[in-house]
């Protein structure tokens, strides 16, 4: 797939999402003239939708599935083919069919439902294992509340 495929590609896609949004969702572009970038800091390679994008929270998230420095951490935003480590199915991993709706849904679906098994934050997903409704439970409204915080700076 050429760069200009990818870019029409993603155009297509981010008129979709425009039109069909996905609630408490969005990621528009950071800049006008670049596609590759959205604001969710989904950032994308130039041979999309061959090879997935990487995905990063702005603001500090508390999850098993996101690491300290907010990189998502989802099977299917990883390389396509074989999991060298044997936790994932190909089939599970990054296909070309992908968009960035098909990821967003995935990636709420994971913030609802982590996955503890392969955590990213090896620290959340102690506190998610051992003490899901204390201490941990107790941490997402702190993170909401900076993350609110910081968006009207």
């Amino acid at each position: 797939m050429t760069e200009l495929q990818s870019a029409l590609l993603l155009r297509r896609q981010l008129a979709e999402l425009n039109k069909n949004p996905v609630e408490g969702f969005s990621a528009d572009l950071i800049d006008d003239n670049d596609l590759y970038r959205r604001e969710a800091h989904l950032t994308f390679p130039k041979d999309y939708p061959l090879r997935p994008p990487k995905m990063k929270f702005i603001t500090e998230i508390w999850h098993p599935n996101v690491a300290k420095n907010g990189d998502v951490c989802i099977s299917i935003l990883h390389e396509p083919g074989e999991d060298k480590h044997g936790y994932e199915k190909p089939e599970e991993r990054w296909l070309p069919i992908h968009t960035v709706e098909t990821i967003t849904i995935s990636v709420i679906s994971m913030l609802a439902d982590p996955n503890g098994d392969s955590p990213a934050n090896v620290d959340a997903a102690r506190e998610w294992r051992e003490d899901r409704n204390g201490e941990f439970k107790r941490k997402i409204p702190l993170c909401v509340r900076k993350s609110q915080e910081t968006a009207f700076e």
